[in-house]
């Protein structure tokens, strides 16, 4: 049963007969509800229609004589920077570029009603609008922050017991690569680059039978496949909590009084690193992406707090950086600011010297020019 999502959507098409078709289609289908807030020929109608009120998709044709759709779509997200963009075109070589510029999905025309509710679904799913049916599949969570473990639908936090110690790394290594095929010599060279490929092989075998053991015990629906000299872990309807909380992160609005409760309970969904308990070297680089996503997601929330004369808000979030990023000069620069706002002299030269220590004793290294000048001009000022 479909829900009233009320999805707004503007179609974009310098054909008129194209329009007419894309309307048909958007009536016709029966899982998404949608409103259709225009339908328009000449983009610059469009741009003036985000501005005057919030828009969930556009549907873009890419061939059109005043503005290309990739300008259109670059202009649309600079008015409103959540709207999701489909393009559409007969041009199969088109599709690369589209997704350069994030789009959520890209068809050709004639467009099928199935491939336009597919992607309806994507658009409804993401915003966090499924049905009901839908709601019930998401339940189940499987977790990566800190650690891998999982939530049941009763809200129950479970751990998975390998009895095999390379299991639970090829679960998370084909857990991060999920739904692609990682072939076998990948494995092997990840985890077994010393032995023989008999032995390699035999090992691998029985990772893998383990994995799916336990994953049978603990009745999660995870199913791993082999396909082409490969294994394929398929998540299906099961929800990805780095994922989850990463989507959230970018669909945020601004933050603003209004969104600062979201904002808040977004980045209480951030529990730890990335599998920061399992010390996997293969794995730092993805840790070292979503902490640089949760810096910059935490440094506006902070600002934001300064700028409000939030002050006690303001430090416990610069706070958790230097918990967090104990190497990085953002929240120790936060602190100094909320502390000289606050007319604490004292500490303002206190987190200056630990934060000199600490790169002089770490990486034998001061301070930088920035954060160096803007403690002397503080100096100067008192």
């Amino acid at each position: 049963m479909k829900r009233g999502m009320g999805l707004k959507v503007i179609i974009v098409d310098d054909e008129s007969l194209a329009i007419l078709k894309m309307e048909t289609l958007l009536r016709e289908q029966t899982e998404v509800d949608i409103e259709l807030a225009g339908s328009y020929m000449n983009p610059l109608e469009a741009l003036a229609a985000a501005r005057r009120e919030v828009l969930h998709l556009a549907f873009l044709d890419i061939e059109m004589p005043e503005i290309t759709g990739f300008e259109l779509a670059n202009q649309l997200l600079n008015i409103q920077p959540h709207i999701e963009i489909v393009f559409t075109t007969a041009f199969q070589e088109y599709a690369l570029k589209a997704f350069e510029i994030n789009a959520l999905d890209y068809l050709l025309k004639p467009v099928s009603p199935d491939r336009l509710v597919i992607t309806l679904q994507r658009i409804a799913k993401a915003a966090g609008e499924l049905t009901d049916r839908g709601n019930e599949a998401n339940a189940i969570q499987l977790n990566c922050f800190r650690n891998i473990h999982y939530v049941d639908a009763d809200g129950t936090t479970k751990s998975f017991a390998c009895r095999t110690l390379k299991a639970p790394e090829i679960f998370a290594y084909l857990l991060f690569h999920h739904d692609t095929i990682v072939t076998k010599q990948s494995l092997i060279d990840l985890l077994w680059p010393e032995y023989d490929i008999d032995k390699a092989t035999a090992q691998l075998h029985t990772a893998i039978y383990q994995i799916r053991k336990v994953l049978k015990e603990a009745e999660f629906e995870l199913e791993i496949k082999y396909k082409d000299g490969g294994y394929s872990l398929l998540l299906g309807d099961v929800k990805l909590d780095v994922e989850d909380w990463e989507s959230r992160v970018k669909k945020a609005r601004p933050v603003t009084a209004d969104t600062m409760g979201q904002h808040l309970s977004i980045l209480s969904l951030y529990k730890g690193d990335y599998l920061a308990d399992h010390r996997y070297t293969w794995a730092e680089y993805e840790q070292e992406r979503l902490r640089l996503i949760w810096l910059t997601h935490v440094k506006q929330l902070a600002e934001y707090c300064l700028s409000s004369e939030m002050y006690t808000e303001a430090m416990s979030l610069y706070q958790e950086i230097v918990y967090r990023l104990p190497y990085v000069e953002d929240g120790y620069l936060g602190l100094m600011k909320v502390y000289s706002i606050s007319n604490h002299q004292l500490e303002v030269r206190k987190v200056y010297r630990i934060l000199c220590t600490k790169l002089r004793d770490e990486f034998d290294v001061a301070p930088s020019r920035e954060l160096t000048n803007w403690y002397l001009e503080w100096k100067q000022s008192i």
